[in-house]
């Protein structure tokens, strides 16, 4: 397992005033100081190979993961980077400790944020150190064909991952700290999305639009 510091993330407070669409710049301000006084971002990887492709899901370095869509992305993928990646949980603490109801929406907010420069971050180290010209990843719990339950043959490729990072799994296989993400990046010749494969309307998260032809090609249809 490698460990990979992220340093030097700083966030703008007008351009996050602007996507929170926060009048008051000067608090956002204070908060951002805040959150990132206290963050520690790093991710926890490891270079892994597929072993079986099945028809149902792929085993990599002798664990294996079921989901059809991850299978038919890794067709042709011999080499992937199973990660987990967070913030810290200082935030958390600051966020329980606020009375606050608006500070504590805000410094949630900041924290997507911060969380997102991070990743940002760790994928272009990704490409840069292994020379890959493109890369997408697949998140446990980002389709019904892939369930939360699959974070714990993930994190069984990461046995130490609570002890460099901190972060550990719940019993129902969410991460704690709650600013952390994880998955499995690859390499590709087109990005890729879950995004695309899901049809729920409302998501803040949301990175592309729902494909339906794709969708269907994957056959994934609701």
């Amino acid at each position: 397992m490698r460990i990979f510091p992220i340093d030097d993330i700083r966030l703008n407070a007008e351009s996050a005033a602007q996507r929170l669409r926060v009048a008051d710049v000067d608090l956002l301000r204070r908060l951002i100081d805040s959150a990132q006084a206290v963050m520690a971002p790093a991710a926890a990887f490891r270079v892994g190979y597929v072993d079986e492709k099945r028809d149902d899901g792929v085993v990599v370095d002798n664990v294996a993961f079921t989901s059809r869509v991850l299978r038919r992305n890794l067709d042709g993928v011999g080499r992937v980077f199973p990660f987990v990646l967070t913030i810290g949980r200082a935030l958390d603490d600051i966020i329980e400790a606020r009375a606050d109801m608006l500070e504590k929406y805000l410094l949630d907010e900041i924290g997507n944020l911060l969380l997102r420069e991070a990743r940002g971050r760790f994928e272009h180290h990704l490409r840069s150190a292994f020379a890959l010209e493109k890369v997408s990843c697949m998140a446990p719990g980002s389709l019904a064909d892939w369930p939360i339950e699959q974070q714990g043959p993930l994190f069984r490729l990461l046995p130490k991952v609570e002890t460099a990072l901190g972060v550990r799994l719940t019993e129902s296989f969410l991460m704690l700290p709650r600013k952390s993400i994880s998955g499995i990046y690859f390499p590709s010749e087109a990005t890729f999305f879950s995004c695309q494969l899901c049809p729920r309307e409302r998501c803040d998260a949301r990175k592309a639009r729902y494909d339906a032809a794709k969708a269907r090609d994957y056959g994934v249809t609701a």
